[in-house]
């Protein structure tokens, strides 16, 4: 299939750039887990956008709800006003997180719910006298968010290097990429060694300089849904409290249900300090994503002032409709408890394509938030040379096919190969039936291309 843009089909250089130099066809309409271009083709969202659309296209009560909240007021600045749809958003948001994560700051988007976690931690340590911490913690590899401050604990070399000189670079840790060891050690031994690596790495930057350690529970676009051993959650929850650090969840992509639990972390019953949410958060209608903390971090902040941030659009009325609503579908079509059900169907399809694909491997996740990886010998986890550029041949290949899939090279650089398969929350298994058989289609048409081997 050849791909045309709209500039290209009109034969003018394009004023519009994106991350991307692949050209893309025109989007015209978009209904459940299906998006149609304008020439009618018809694509499956395997990768609910960027893990997004939890809710799925064309919901009607989100957009109804976003109508209502317009022909009332579309902006009021929360400096002047506060709105009925932030509050009650704030509402229950706090009902349905743990660990008295009930004091709510809503931002527009991934990175800036990252940075503002950031910020807040940092402020909180200057109004309770800890003016000497300031390092965050974070994991190699990892993604935290595109912003200046988000990039300076993100572990991806490619995406940090060339802008280190306008930050300030975070301390990383080794994310606990256990699949790939080579030890004699158990499952949860490794995890324990893992965590041990974050006590290891205050005492070597000295424990009062040590604010915050930054993880996403479930691992996201970096690590394509790493899933650490159960053991990881409590060491890290213990070494943090040791030190009197805050420990800070990054659930942007794994939060509101993607993972069959409403948070990533609440499958290990974890307890951050403070928690970023988007992405599903309004399910892709709207931008929109939220900072959530305790009392004991925000009250001291609040009482000294006020907390020192702020954009424009933060708490957004229409977005912060579209948000509740979101909430209220998630409720309504039970849709936590689809993601659980699914994802299992969806885990064993993915790993029956294994046993064809040998080339494929380590399949992993929870919910429908699921990844692999692409590797020249599953069994050593030697990764495919990065000149086939597989992953991104993976990713073209299954969109001519009509199948949207997320895919990153990330290994702590510009190698490795891994890809994600995370369609909306409402997915059915006839549905899940579509996707895989794509998917094997399109690692049928990888392997030949790229001389990979294939269980006949």
């Amino acid at each position: 299939m050849t791909v045309h843009s709209a500039a290209a089909e009109a034969g003018r250089k394009p004023n519009l750039f994106h991350f991307t130099r692949a050209p893309r066809p025109m989007v015209d309409r978009a209904e459940g887990i299906y998006l149609w271009d304008r020439t009618g083709r018809r694509y499956i969202d395997g990768s609910s956008g960027a893990v997004n659309v939890n809710i799925g296209h064309g919901n009607r009560a989100v957009i109804d709800a976003m109508k209502r909240q317009m022909n009332q007021v579309c902006f009021a600045y929360t400096i002047h006003f506060e709105s009925e749809p932030a509050v009650e958003l704030a509402r229950g948001l706090a009902a349905r997180l743990p660990n008295g994560l009930e004091r709510i700051y809503f931002v527009s988007g991934g990175s800036e719910a990252v940075e503002a976690c950031l910020k807040l931690a940092r402020q909180w340590a200057v109004v309770t006298g800890q003016p000497k911490r300031w390092k965050i913690i974070g994991r190699m590899p990892s993604y935290h968010g595109i912003t200046v401050g988000s990039l300076g604990v993100t572990g991806d070399d490619v995406l940090t290097k060339a802008f280190e000189p306008m930050g300030q670079p975070m301390p990383l840790i080794p994310a606990p990429m256990v699949h790939r060891d080579n030890d004699n050690l158990s499952l949860e031994e490794r995890g324990l060694r893992y965590a041990d690596m974050l006590e290891a790495k205050i005492l070597g930057e000295g424990p009062e300089s040590v604010l915050a350690f930054l993880m996403e529970p479930i691992g996201g676009a970096a690590t394509a849904a790493l899933v650490p051993p159960d053991s990881y959650f409590a060491r890290i929850r213990e070494i943090c409290d040791r030190y009197g650090i805050l420990l800070i969840h990054d659930e942007v992509m794994t939060g509101i249900g993607r993972t069959g639990k409403f948070l990533g972390g609440d499958h290990w019953n974890c307890k951050p300090d403070i928690i970023s949410l988007s992405k599903g958060l309004s399910s892709g209608y709207a931008p929109l994503g939220a900072l959530a903390a305790t009392e004991r971090i925000v009250g001291p902040v609040v009482a000294a002032g006020g907390f020192l941030h702020g954009h424009t659009y933060g708490g957004n009325p229409v977005a912060c409709a579209a948000g509740l609503a979101v909430l209220g579908e998630v409720d309504r079509l039970g849709l936590i408890g689809n993601a659980a059900a699914m994802g299992e169907v969806l885990k064993g399809e993915l790993e029956a394509l294994t046993r064809h694909f040998p080339f494929v491997g380590d399949v992993r996740g929870k919910g429908l938030l699921l990844g692999a990886e692409l590797y020249a010998d599953p069994v050593t986890k030697t990764p495919l040379p990065p000149e086939l550029n597989a992953n991104v041949r993976l990713i073209d290949l299954a969109f001519e096919r009509g199948l949207i899939v997320y895919s990153r090279r990330v290994r702590g650089g510009p190698f490795s190969d891994n890809f994600m398969v995370a369609p909306p929350l409402i997915v059915t298994r006839e549905q899940i039936g579509e996707i895989v058989s794509v998917l094997g289609d399109t690692l049928e048409a990888l392997a030949a291309e790229l001389d990979l081997p294939v269980n006949r």
